[in-house]
């Protein structure tokens, strides 16, 4: 079945099958990887922090700038892992340390103008992350392909909408819902923080079902994935708790 997260799809998993006498992907070496990945992640992120304050009042437009310059190499390096899985233990590093650059500044940003949002956004994230994996490994909720079907619906609806709002960006309005703190604003970003969060339930399972069964590389490659499905997570965290400060 295919999962919207380009990165984590069973399809693309399916074409890494390993050959007779290769080593295999395991969920410790996953783990591994992963750790080293949200490393790197963190410190993009305070290297970007730090060198963004360092321009006192000028902070606030060489944080725009250091946002635009490292999303759009953010998202050419993320194609580039997906279309060459077999390098990801060189590009996927490379993706966490310019994804951390990008949410440094956009987090020093927000912080200037909500003090202590970072902070509770970065909590909250963690905290997500904690319960799903505690509900992923005590069984509680377990992932069929009814879950699935739904959480890939929910996430490509979520997807499209996004796609939408940035084409009206470029006639100069937007929905007005998505960037609102109405009631209705915020309900809309707390539902898609709860689809973010079930897409880390698939991320778990996938690298579960696959484990043993694809090339080594790939445990840096579900790392990437499970990164994508972090950072997506922490953003939508911070802003929704931009809009309840607003």
């Amino acid at each position: 079945m295919r999962r919207f997260n380009p990165a984590m799809n069973a399809q693309v998993l399916q074409k890494e099958t390993v050959g007779y006498g290769e080593d295999t992907m395991t969920v410790s070496g996953t783990i591994q990887k992963s750790g080293i990945l949200f490393g790197l992640l963190v410190a993009g992120a305070v290297i970007s922090w730090n060198q963004i304050l360092a321009h006192g009042d000028m902070s606030i437009a060489f944080a725009q700038r250091y946002m635009m310059i490292s999303a759009i190499a953010g998202f050419g390096i993320a194609m580039a892992t997906i279309f060459l899985k077999k390098y990801a233990a060189f590009l996927a590093p490379l993706y966490a340390i310019v994804e951390g650059f990008f949410l440094g500044s956009i987090s020093l940003f927000m912080e200037r103008y909500f003090p202590g949002v970072v902070l509770q956004a970065v909590m909250g994230t963690f905290a997500v992350f904690a319960v799903m994996l505690a509900l992923y490994a005590g069984k509680v909720i377990r992932v069929t392909d009814k879950l699935r079907s739904i959480v890939m619906v929910a996430t490509g609806a979520i997807a499209l909408m996004y796609l939408v709002n940035l084409g009206l960006a470029f006639f100069g309005t937007q929905i007005p819902f998505l960037h609102s703190s109405s009631p209705l604003g915020i309900g809309i970003s707390i539902l898609i923080i709860g689809v973010a969060a079930f897409n880390l339930l698939l991320d778990f399972d996938m690298i579960e079902q696959y484990a043993g069964r694809v090339q080594k590389h790939m445990e840096w490659y579900c790392g990437f994935g499970l990164l994508v499905t972090l950072v997506w997570l922490y953003l939508e965290i911070l802003r929704l708790l931009a809009r309840t400060r607003d």
